[in-house]
Protein backbone atom coordinates (compact mmCIF):
# COMPACT_ATOMS: atom_id res chain seq x y z
CA UNK A 1 0.00 0.00 0.00
CA UNK A 2 1.17 3.54 -0.61
CA UNK A 3 2.24 5.36 2.52
CA UNK A 4 3.45 8.80 3.46
CA UNK A 5 7.00 9.51 4.57
CA UNK A 6 9.27 12.43 5.28
CA UNK A 7 12.92 12.55 6.20
CA UNK A 8 14.62 9.65 7.96
CA UNK A 9 12.83 9.27 11.30
CA UNK A 10 15.03 6.65 12.97
CA UNK A 11 16.73 9.36 15.00
CA UNK A 12 13.67 11.32 16.04
CA UNK A 13 13.07 11.35 19.78
CA UNK A 14 9.79 13.10 19.87
CA UNK A 15 7.91 15.28 17.43
CA UNK A 16 4.79 17.23 18.20
CA UNK A 17 4.78 19.34 15.03
CA UNK A 18 2.20 19.11 12.25
CA UNK A 19 3.30 18.89 8.64
CA UNK A 20 1.73 20.90 5.85
CA UNK A 21 0.08 18.57 3.36
CA UNK A 22 -1.75 21.10 1.20
CA UNK A 23 -1.43 24.83 0.71
CA UNK A 24 -3.63 27.16 -1.32
CA UNK A 25 -4.04 30.91 -1.69
CA UNK A 26 -7.50 32.04 -2.76
CA UNK A 27 -7.66 34.18 -5.88
CA UNK A 28 -8.21 37.95 -5.47
CA UNK A 29 -11.63 37.49 -7.08
CA UNK A 30 -12.69 34.55 -4.91
CA UNK A 31 -16.36 34.73 -3.89
CA UNK A 32 -17.31 33.47 -0.39
CA UNK A 33 -17.41 29.65 -0.46
CA UNK A 34 -17.51 27.00 2.27
CA UNK A 35 -14.00 25.76 2.87
CA UNK A 36 -14.91 22.09 2.48
CA UNK A 37 -16.27 22.78 -1.01
CA UNK A 38 -13.24 24.93 -1.81
CA UNK A 39 -10.85 22.15 -0.82
CA UNK A 40 -12.79 19.30 -2.46
CA UNK A 41 -12.44 21.13 -5.77
CA UNK A 42 -8.66 21.30 -5.36
CA UNK A 43 -7.55 18.08 -3.62
CA UNK A 44 -7.85 14.91 -5.72
CA UNK A 45 -9.71 11.93 -4.25
CA UNK A 46 -10.59 13.59 -0.95
CA UNK A 47 -14.02 13.01 0.53
CA UNK A 48 -16.20 15.49 2.36
CA UNK A 49 -16.22 13.12 5.35
CA UNK A 50 -12.43 13.16 5.52
CA UNK A 51 -12.40 16.96 5.36
CA UNK A 52 -14.95 17.05 8.18
CA UNK A 53 -12.68 14.86 10.32
CA UNK A 54 -9.68 17.05 9.56
CA UNK A 55 -11.61 20.24 10.33
CA UNK A 56 -13.16 18.82 13.51
CA UNK A 57 -9.71 18.21 14.94
CA UNK A 58 -8.33 21.63 14.12
CA UNK A 59 -6.11 20.71 11.18
CA UNK A 60 -7.42 23.27 8.66
CA UNK A 61 -5.84 26.68 9.02
CA UNK A 62 -6.75 29.92 7.27
CA UNK A 63 -4.22 32.70 7.64
CA UNK A 64 -2.57 30.51 10.33
CA UNK A 65 -5.77 30.32 12.39
CA UNK A 66 -7.78 27.11 12.91
CA UNK A 67 -11.20 27.23 11.23
CA UNK A 68 -14.30 25.01 11.17
CA UNK A 69 -15.68 23.27 8.10
CA UNK A 70 -18.36 25.93 7.60
CA UNK A 71 -15.80 28.73 7.27
CA UNK A 72 -16.29 30.69 4.06
CA UNK A 73 -13.16 31.27 2.04
CA UNK A 74 -12.58 34.88 0.98
CA UNK A 75 -10.27 36.56 -1.49
CA UNK A 76 -6.54 36.10 -0.79
CA UNK A 77 -7.08 33.69 2.11
CA UNK A 78 -3.99 31.60 2.85
CA UNK A 79 -5.18 28.02 3.47
CA UNK A 80 -3.25 25.04 4.84
CA UNK A 81 -4.10 21.48 5.78
CA UNK A 82 -1.68 20.19 8.39
CA UNK A 83 -1.41 16.56 9.45
CA UNK A 84 0.79 14.52 11.80
CA UNK A 85 2.64 12.80 8.94
CA UNK A 86 5.21 14.30 6.59
CA UNK A 87 4.60 13.92 2.89
CA UNK A 88 6.39 11.49 0.60
CA UNK A 89 5.47 8.16 -0.87
CA UNK A 90 6.93 4.72 -0.31
CA UNK A 91 5.75 1.17 -0.66
CA UNK A 92 5.28 -0.69 2.61
CA UNK A 93 4.75 -4.41 3.12
CA UNK A 94 3.42 -5.43 6.56
CA UNK A 95 5.76 -7.72 8.51
CA UNK A 96 5.05 -10.25 11.26
CA UNK A 97 7.32 -8.71 13.91
CA UNK A 98 6.61 -9.20 17.64
CA UNK A 99 5.55 -6.02 19.42
CA UNK A 100 4.62 -5.34 23.04
CA UNK A 101 1.05 -4.01 23.06
CA UNK A 102 0.06 -2.67 26.47
CA UNK A 103 -3.49 -1.60 25.55
CA UNK A 104 -5.76 -1.61 22.52
CA UNK A 105 -9.27 -0.58 21.61
CA UNK A 106 -11.07 0.30 18.36
CA UNK A 107 -9.45 3.75 18.26
CA UNK A 108 -5.84 3.35 19.35
CA UNK A 109 -2.99 1.12 20.44
CA UNK A 110 -0.48 1.67 23.27
CA UNK A 111 2.89 0.13 22.44
CA UNK A 112 5.91 -0.36 24.70
CA UNK A 113 8.71 -0.02 22.13
CA UNK A 114 11.91 -1.99 22.56
CA UNK A 115 15.26 -0.20 22.23
CA UNK A 116 16.85 -0.64 18.83
CA UNK A 117 13.57 -0.68 16.88
CA UNK A 118 13.14 2.06 14.31
CA UNK A 119 9.66 3.57 14.50
CA UNK A 120 9.08 4.72 10.94
CA UNK A 121 10.52 3.58 7.58
CA UNK A 122 13.07 5.95 6.11
CA UNK A 123 16.24 6.04 4.12
CA UNK A 124 18.30 3.04 5.21
CA UNK A 125 15.37 1.55 7.14
CA UNK A 126 12.94 0.15 4.59
CA UNK A 127 11.84 -2.85 6.65
CA UNK A 128 11.68 -4.14 10.19
CA UNK A 129 10.17 -0.98 11.70
CA UNK A 130 7.40 -0.55 14.23
CA UNK A 131 5.11 0.70 11.45
CA UNK A 132 5.65 -2.54 9.50
CA UNK A 133 4.83 -4.57 12.62
CA UNK A 134 1.71 -2.54 13.41
CA UNK A 135 0.49 -2.75 9.82
CA UNK A 136 0.66 -6.53 10.01
CA UNK A 137 -1.11 -6.52 13.37
CA UNK A 138 -3.90 -4.23 12.14
CA UNK A 139 -4.41 -6.24 8.97
CA UNK A 140 -4.92 -9.39 11.03
CA UNK A 141 -7.35 -8.06 13.58
CA UNK A 142 -10.64 -10.01 13.63
CA UNK A 143 -12.62 -6.82 13.08
CA UNK A 144 -11.92 -3.19 12.33
CA UNK A 145 -13.96 -0.03 12.95
CA UNK A 146 -15.70 1.40 9.91
CA UNK A 147 -13.41 4.43 9.66
CA UNK A 148 -10.21 2.41 9.85
CA UNK A 149 -8.02 4.04 7.22
CA UNK A 150 -5.56 1.34 6.32
CA UNK A 151 -2.38 2.28 8.18
CA UNK A 152 -1.09 2.74 11.70
CA UNK A 153 -1.26 6.43 12.48
CA UNK A 154 1.86 7.77 14.12
CA UNK A 155 1.10 10.73 16.34
CA UNK A 156 4.59 10.98 17.84
CA UNK A 157 7.84 9.08 17.59
CA UNK A 158 10.65 7.74 19.70
CA UNK A 159 14.27 7.60 18.68
CA UNK A 160 15.53 4.22 17.49
CA UNK A 161 17.53 3.72 20.69
CA UNK A 162 14.92 5.19 23.03
CA UNK A 163 12.65 2.61 24.63
CA UNK A 164 9.21 3.14 26.05
CA UNK A 165 5.58 3.94 25.61
CA UNK A 166 3.88 5.26 22.46
CA UNK A 167 0.33 5.79 21.27
CA UNK A 168 -0.68 4.84 17.72
CA UNK A 169 -4.01 5.79 16.15
CA UNK A 170 -6.21 3.25 14.38
CA UNK A 171 -8.76 5.70 12.98
CA UNK A 172 -8.38 8.93 11.11
CA UNK A 173 -10.37 10.88 13.67
CA UNK A 174 -8.14 9.63 16.50
CA UNK A 175 -5.02 10.42 14.50
CA UNK A 176 -5.94 14.05 13.94
CA UNK A 177 -7.37 14.48 17.44
CA UNK A 178 -4.28 13.13 19.19
CA UNK A 179 -2.00 15.11 16.90
CA UNK A 180 -3.78 18.26 18.02
CA UNK A 181 -3.38 17.26 21.70
CA UNK A 182 0.37 16.86 21.23
CA UNK A 183 0.52 20.12 19.30
CA UNK A 184 -1.40 21.94 22.05
CA UNK A 185 0.86 20.38 24.75
CA UNK A 186 -2.06 18.94 26.68
CA UNK A 187 -0.57 15.44 26.86
CA UNK A 188 1.27 14.01 29.88
CA UNK A 189 4.77 12.69 29.15
CA UNK A 190 7.49 11.48 31.51
CA UNK A 191 10.90 10.08 30.59
CA UNK A 192 13.60 8.41 32.69
CA UNK A 193 17.18 9.24 31.75
CA UNK A 194 20.53 8.22 33.20
CA UNK A 195 22.86 11.17 32.71
CA UNK A 196 26.47 11.97 33.50
CA UNK A 197 27.31 14.02 36.58
CA UNK A 198 25.55 15.07 39.78
CA UNK A 199 23.11 17.95 40.25
CA UNK A 200 23.32 20.60 42.94
CA UNK A 201 19.53 20.92 43.00
CA UNK A 202 16.82 18.25 43.07
CA UNK A 203 14.74 19.87 40.34
CA UNK A 204 15.36 22.24 37.48
CA UNK A 205 14.37 23.51 34.06
CA UNK A 206 16.26 23.73 30.78
CA UNK A 207 15.09 26.30 28.28
CA UNK A 208 16.69 26.91 24.91
CA UNK A 209 15.73 26.93 21.25
CA UNK A 210 16.51 23.67 19.45
CA UNK A 211 17.41 23.41 15.79
CA UNK A 212 19.64 21.49 13.40
CA UNK A 213 23.34 21.79 14.12
CA UNK A 214 25.15 24.05 11.68
CA UNK A 215 28.11 21.66 11.67
CA UNK A 216 26.27 18.32 11.49
CA UNK A 217 22.73 18.24 10.10
CA UNK A 218 22.09 14.79 11.60
CA UNK A 219 22.09 16.12 15.15
CA UNK A 220 20.52 19.03 16.98
CA UNK A 221 21.92 22.03 18.82
CA UNK A 222 20.72 24.58 21.37
CA UNK A 223 20.54 28.24 20.41
CA UNK A 224 20.24 30.13 23.72
CA UNK A 225 19.54 33.50 22.14
CA UNK A 226 16.56 32.16 20.25
CA UNK A 227 17.68 33.50 16.89
CA UNK A 228 17.53 29.98 15.42
CA UNK A 229 15.58 26.79 16.09
CA UNK A 230 12.30 26.42 17.96
CA UNK A 231 11.34 27.13 21.55
CA UNK A 232 11.88 24.13 23.85
CA UNK A 233 11.47 23.56 27.59
CA UNK A 234 12.47 20.46 29.61
CA UNK A 235 11.76 20.05 33.33
CA UNK A 236 13.82 17.51 35.27
CA UNK A 237 13.77 15.96 38.73
CA UNK A 238 16.47 13.87 40.41
CA UNK A 239 15.31 10.33 41.20
CA UNK A 240 18.54 8.63 42.30
CA UNK A 241 22.12 9.81 42.70
CA UNK A 242 25.13 7.61 42.04
CA UNK A 243 27.85 10.25 42.35
CA UNK A 244 29.24 10.20 38.81
CA UNK A 245 25.85 9.64 37.14
CA UNK A 246 22.26 10.49 38.07
CA UNK A 247 18.89 8.99 37.26
CA UNK A 248 16.42 11.77 36.47
CA UNK A 249 12.82 12.14 35.39
CA UNK A 250 12.15 14.55 32.52
CA UNK A 251 8.86 16.25 31.73
CA UNK A 252 8.49 17.82 28.30
CA UNK A 253 6.67 21.07 27.71
CA UNK A 254 7.57 20.83 24.03
CA UNK A 255 8.46 17.88 21.81
CA UNK A 256 11.46 18.82 19.72
CA UNK A 257 13.75 16.37 17.99
CA UNK A 258 16.30 14.96 20.48
CA UNK A 259 15.04 17.47 23.06
CA UNK A 260 16.08 15.67 26.24
CA UNK A 261 19.39 14.55 24.80
CA UNK A 262 20.52 17.95 23.55
CA UNK A 263 19.13 19.87 26.55
CA UNK A 264 21.02 17.60 28.95
CA UNK A 265 24.21 17.99 26.95
CA UNK A 266 23.66 21.75 26.93
CA UNK A 267 23.76 21.90 30.75
CA UNK A 268 26.75 19.55 31.01
CA UNK A 269 24.89 16.30 31.71
CA UNK A 270 24.87 14.24 28.49
CA UNK A 271 22.93 10.99 28.54
CA UNK A 272 24.93 7.93 29.54
CA UNK A 273 26.36 6.23 26.42
CA UNK A 274 24.85 8.75 23.99
CA UNK A 275 27.36 8.59 21.16
CA UNK A 276 25.82 11.50 19.24
CA UNK A 277 25.97 13.94 22.14
CA UNK A 278 29.19 12.99 23.92
CA UNK A 279 27.89 10.55 26.50
CA UNK A 280 29.77 7.51 25.16
CA UNK A 281 32.96 8.43 27.01
CA UNK A 282 33.91 8.96 30.63
CA UNK A 283 32.55 12.41 31.46
CA UNK A 284 32.79 12.14 35.27
CA UNK A 285 34.81 9.85 37.50
CA UNK A 286 38.31 8.70 38.32
CA UNK A 287 41.38 7.85 36.24
CA UNK A 288 41.80 4.39 37.76
CA UNK A 289 41.82 1.45 35.39
CA UNK A 290 39.19 -0.42 37.42
CA UNK A 291 36.79 2.50 36.96
CA UNK A 292 37.48 2.60 33.24
CA UNK A 293 36.74 -1.12 33.04
CA UNK A 294 33.55 -0.63 35.05
CA UNK A 295 32.34 2.03 32.61
CA UNK A 296 33.22 -0.19 29.64
CA UNK A 297 31.12 -2.98 31.19
CA UNK A 298 28.26 -0.54 31.74
CA UNK A 299 28.40 0.53 28.09
CA UNK A 300 28.19 -3.14 27.10
CA UNK A 301 25.21 -3.62 29.40
CA UNK A 302 23.30 -0.73 27.80
CA UNK A 303 24.75 -0.30 24.28
CA UNK A 304 22.60 2.77 23.59
CA UNK A 305 21.74 6.09 25.17
CA UNK A 306 19.98 5.57 28.50
CA UNK A 307 16.56 7.09 27.81
CA UNK A 308 13.13 5.53 28.38
CA UNK A 309 9.65 6.95 27.77
CA UNK A 310 8.10 5.98 31.09
CA UNK A 311 4.59 7.46 31.13
CA UNK A 312 2.05 8.87 28.71
CA UNK A 313 -1.33 10.46 29.29
CA UNK A 314 -3.97 12.02 27.03
CA UNK A 315 -7.71 12.44 26.54
CA UNK A 316 -9.32 9.57 24.66
CA UNK A 317 -10.52 11.11 21.36
CA UNK A 318 -13.80 9.17 21.31
CA UNK A 319 -14.82 8.70 24.96
CA UNK A 320 -13.30 11.86 26.45
CA UNK A 321 -11.79 9.74 29.23
CA UNK A 322 -8.47 10.81 30.73
CA UNK A 323 -6.07 7.94 30.08
CA UNK A 324 -2.71 7.35 31.73
CA UNK A 325 -0.21 4.59 30.88
CA UNK A 326 3.04 3.58 32.52
CA UNK A 327 5.77 1.24 31.30
CA UNK A 328 8.34 -0.96 33.03
CA UNK A 329 12.00 -0.09 32.59
CA UNK A 330 13.71 -2.26 29.97
CA UNK A 331 16.17 -4.93 31.06
CA UNK A 332 19.30 -3.12 29.89
CA UNK A 333 18.45 0.03 31.85
CA UNK A 334 17.48 -1.99 34.95
CA UNK A 335 20.79 -3.87 34.79
CA UNK A 336 22.98 -0.79 34.38
CA UNK A 337 21.21 0.94 37.27
CA UNK A 338 21.90 -2.10 39.45
CA UNK A 339 25.57 -1.96 38.46
CA UNK A 340 25.74 1.66 39.60
CA UNK A 341 23.97 0.84 42.87
CA UNK A 342 26.55 -1.83 43.62
CA UNK A 343 29.37 0.50 42.62
CA UNK A 344 28.07 3.23 44.89
CA UNK A 345 27.62 0.74 47.74
CA UNK A 346 31.20 -0.42 47.42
Amino acid sequence: MAEELGENHDNIEEQSELFEHHHFVADPGQQPLRIDKFLMARIPNISRNKLQVVAKNGNILVNKVVVKQNYRVKANDDISIVMPEPVKVFEMIPEDIPINIAYEDDELVIVNKDPGMVVHPGFGNYSGTLVHALSFHFDNLPSLPTDYFGRPGLVHRLDKNTSGIMVVAKTENTLTNLAKQFFDRTTFRRYYALVWGDFEEDEGKVEGHIGRSQQNRKIMDVFPDGDMGKHAVTHYKVLERFGYVTLIECRLETGRTHQIRIHMKHIGHPLFNDYEYGGNRIVKGTIFSKYKQFIANCFKTIPRHALHAKSLGFTHPKTGEEMRFDSELPEDLVNVLEKWRRYKGN
